[in-house]
């Protein structure tokens, strides 16, 4: 149950390298597969970590196999965002850059193509962020992690609402001062 049939140092290298495998595959394939947008894509992903599991742990089925294979890719995973977080150039060329997919209301019909995306994907993701039509949308990008980052074109229901409680709370707050001011005149003006 805890003896290690392979030695130690191939149960550590054997996830570092499926992690890199598969940090690369998925930077090759796109966002889309990290968007989920459909059920084949979720097949893809959650059929992935099955495939790989193998190449992790090898003929080992023991305990301390299982656990060293999880504190190795924990480990690798922990480094790699340590190294991102250092340096924008490397998370640059590792996570890529975000795409638009829609300007001003048009949508980019080349960068819609290039990320394997339909106008059905890019209209239920604007659904799904509370936008009806292209019309709406001043912007919209989908991000290296596959979530899409969408501005509204005119200001929503909610955002104006938000705005004209803050302009009334301002409003609130200067005839407070003034009332303020008003009962200290008053009450050094008494003495």
């Amino acid at each position: 149950m805890f003896l290690l049939p392979v030695p130690l140092v191939e149960k550590l290298i054997r996830p570092v390298v499926v992690y890199i495998v598969l940090v690369v595959l998925l930077r090759l394939f796109g966002k889309r597969e990290l968007a989920q947008l459909n059920p084949f894509d979720l097949v893809v992903l959650l059929s992935l970590s099955n495939t790989v599991q193998n190449a992790i742990i090898g003929n080992d089925n023991s305990v301390t196999g299982g656990v060293v294979g999880a504190f190795a890719l924990l480990a690798v995973n922990w480094l790699v965002a340590r190294m991102l977080f250092r340096s924008r150039r490397l998370t640059r060329a590792m996570e890529g850059r975000s795409t638009v997919l829609v300007r001003n209301g048009v949508s980019d019909q080349r960068a819609l193509q290039q990320e394997s995306l339909t106008m059905e994907d890019l209209m239920s993701a604007l659904h799904r962020q509370g936008f009806s039509s292209l019309q709406q949308v001043a912007l919209c990008e989908l991000e290296p992690n596959g979530t899409f980052n969408v501005e509204a074109l005119v200001p929503t229901t909610a955002e104006k609402n938000h705005a004209e409680l803050l302009r009334r709370l301002d409003t609130l707050a200067a005839e407070i001062s003034q009332l303020r001011l008003r009962q200290a005149g008053n009450t050094g003006a008494g003495y």
